[in-house]
């Protein structure tokens, strides 16, 4: 988002309001079409201005530009006494937090499908996703000019993956050379086109029993059967309620290069999408999790917004995008700023009262003021320093909570290093902004390993995080080959002496101590004992022992792995009344384990994990192939009919989770996804290479 730019129209009340995600996999039209949108309203002056507002790119261009598009677009135009915020959320699977914003932002969901490529998986596994949430959802058949089109393949398509429900609005009208120049209403009595016309009125009469089977009057379906021509003006009014209720899909045709079917789409939005007050507010409760009064789409109720995206503005810093579900908000007053349920990622838990700055209305990369915004509405707002991505802002004497939307956890680890002592600097407060405007990133510095390791849904979310600290922020960062911490444990017992002697002059060093070891039993760490009789090591001596043993057992002994499960047991020594020392006792007992470790010998073991692999159905047996070639354990499977999924549960090397996201990714069509459990460590077979 950019400068402020003019001003935007007075607020509108919710009952004209309508908040429309575009949501489809990457390559379907999304920004072309939201950019048609914006054209056929005023808000832009012609088809491919970018973001200098001073570039119109070439179809070729577009489609590069639709590609790299990895972020939630928001832009508001007005259409017929409406305001219609367009949101327009990326295709990628990687990028599904900025999804799962924008449809949280969004009272209904519009999927672009199209007529070249048709319906994937990840489509019909987001439908799904808003099925199971209630969202309403159309469709729009994009690229009708383009070469191998096929509206009517593209439309069954959309009737045959998507379900029940799923009705085409009009015909495609060509011209002679078969190029779409219009679209016929279905809702007109006897559509004409210069294609079949039994299969038109065939359609024609699926889609009026379609909506008049949502229909709240029940004469419609009678008067229907009776044979009596419904008025198009009573079906059009009967559309929202169907849409609304969220049982049925309309489906639309847009050529956005040419125009063809955005007008179409623009009276569909106004007339057919419910507005905030149809699809109601999510349910929240007090920061302490205390219950609270369900939440109404009212502009005079108490103030609660949401935080659906967070972004760094080089003019005006940080901005953040908020969907206000009730009350109204307004520049220059006090919020209180509540995150809470996401401290397992990285995200602490956090109150805190801030004055917010402006408020403005987004179009695309520009920014104008609004003197306020009502519940159901969309603003950006500027000044929120403390606010991240899936906070709620209310009122301070109030203060509500909505509950984080569900997330995926990140599973690929990229770890990241400066490349100068003046980008280091740099790097923490970047990293820092990246978590708060990403609530699917995660950041850790593992001790085991000292690596600093960026947690990302997938390979192209990494690069677009990285391409974000190069040039957004400006540091030079570079990544490394990311490490399993492998550990060693004894393969054997032994008794053995570590002798501590030196005398340079003065009071000397000395300690010897006598030591047996043998492994213990998983997870159970260094465990000493001891056995002293007579008293040849002094009582006051036996925690210096411990603590040598311990400090060189976190240092390791070859190859800079940590020695664990082992039980120490302290037998004999020897001590000098004058030399013997804390000092003295500590070094013997680290000379003693190293001397344990070189006579029992050592086994080098590796990290586990739990898995549970979630996928459709028809991938399940090539989930579990790749499994196995990765030297995983399958432990069990549970399905789930109703939603086609199945999760496989098993025990895998972690070394072997370190590109399994793109892997699952790849096997699976983007469908898949999977969360791990630390489970502890185990042997490394020797036909594996263990790094030193």
């Amino acid at each position: 988002m950019g400068k402020d730019t003019g001003s935007a129209p007075a607020p509108r009340s919710a009952d004209k309001v309508r908040n429309v995600a575009l949501v489809g996999h990457a390559g379907a039209g999304k920004t072309t079409l939201a950019e048609a949108l914006l054209v056929a309203t005023g808000a832009l002056p012609r088809l491919g201005r970018v973001e200098d507002g001073t570039t119109c790119l070439d179809t070729e261009e577009v489609e590069i530009r639709q590609r790299r598009s990895v972020s939630l677009g928001v832009a508001t135009v007005e259409h017929a006494g409406h305001r219609l915020t367009i949101l327009d959320t990326p295709g990628s699977p990687d990028f599904v937090g900025e999804l799962r914003a924008g449809l949280r932002a969004a009272d209904a969901a519009l999927f672009v499908v199209s007529a070249v490529n048709g319906v994937d998986a990840t489509t019909v596994a987001l439908w799904q996703e808003c099925a199971t949430v209630g969202m309403p959802r159309a469709v729009v058949i994009t690229q009708l000019d383009r070469a191998r089109a096929d509206v009517d393949d593209a439309v069954r398509l959309c009737q045959l993956m998507l379900g029940e429900g799923v009705y085409p609005m009009h015909l495609p009208d060509r011209g002679p050379d078969g190029g779409v120049r219009a679209l016929v209403s279905l809702l007109e009595p006897h559509p004409g086109t210069n294609g079949n016309a039994a299969e038109a009125d065939r359609l024609r009469g699926e889609l009026i029993e379609g909506i008049i089977g949502e229909s709240e009057d029940e004469t419609l379906m009678d008067r229907y059967l009776a044979g009596d021509e419904l008025a198009v003006a009573d079906l059009v009014a009967d559309l929202e309620t169907a849409v609304a209720r969220g049982h049925f899909h309309p489906v639309l045709c847009v050529a956005p290069l040419t125009g063809v079917g955005v007008p179409e789409l623009l009276d569909l939005l106004v007339s057919a999408f419910p507005c905030p007050m149809e699809h109601g507010c999510p349910s929240v409760t007090r920061p302490d999790g205390s219950p609270a009064p369900a939440l109404r789409c009212d502009p005079d109720g108490p103030l609660v917004a949401e935080v659906v995206k967070t972004t760094t503005d080089p003019y005006v810093g940080r901005v953040s995008l908020v969907r206000v579900f009730s009350g109204t908000l307004r520049p220059d007053i006090l919020l209180h700023v509540s995150g809470h349920g996401m401290s397992e990622r990285g995200h602490p838990d956090h109150d805190v009262d801030e004055r917010i700055g402006a408020i403005t209305s987004p179009l695309g990369a520009a920014l104008r003021p609004v003197a306020a915004c009502p519940a159901g509405d969309i603003c950006a707002v500027a000044r929120l320093g403390s606010a991240e991505t899936g906070d709620t802002l209310s009122s301070p004497e109030n203060p509500r909570l909505v509950p984080p939307w569900d997330l995926p956890t990140p599973q690929l680890p990229v770890a990241v290093e400066a490349v100068s002592h003046a980008d280091e600097d740099r790097l923490a407060t970047a990293l820092a902004r990246l978590v708060a405007e990403d609530p699917t990133v995660r950041l850790e510095r593992r001790p085991d390993t000292g690596q600093l390791l960026l947690w990302c849904v997938g390979d192209a979310h990494a690069e677009v995080l990285l391409e974000r600290l190069r040039v957004r922020h400006g540091v030079g960062v570079t990544t490394a080959p990311v490490r399993v911490p492998m550990v060693e444990t004894l393969a054997g017992s032994a008794r053995v002496t570590g002798r501590h002697v030196k005398q340079s002059g003065g009071h000397g060093q000395y300690a010897v101590v006598v030591i047996e070891g043998e492994p213990g039993p998983p997870g159970s760490g260094i465990v000493f004992e001891q056995r002293i009789v007579g008293g040849t090591v002094p009582s006051q001596f036996h925690g210096s022992v411990e603590k040598g043993i311990h400090t060189q057992a976190r240092r390791g002994v070859s190859g800079d792995r940590p020695i664990v499960d082992v039980r120490v047991t302290l037998v004999d020594g020897k001590a000098h009344s004058v030399d013997s020392s804390d000092a003295a006792f500590q070094a013997a007992g680290a000379l003693a384990l190293r001397e344990l470790v070189s006579t029992a010998g050592t086994r080098v073991l590796e990290p586990w994990c739990e898995v549970a692999v979630t996928v459709p159905g028809e991938y399940v047996g090539a989930v579990m192939s790749d499994l196995s070639g990765r030297r995983a354990r399958v432990t069990g499977s549970d399905a789930d009919p109703a939603r086609d999924r199945t999760t496989v549960r098993a025990e895998i090397p972690e070394v072997e989770l370190l590109g399994y996201p793109g892997v699952l990714r790849s096997v699976t069509h983007g469908t898949g996804s999977f969360i791990r459990r630390p489970m502890g460590y185990e042997p490394v077979p020797a036909s594996v290479a263990v790094p030193a």
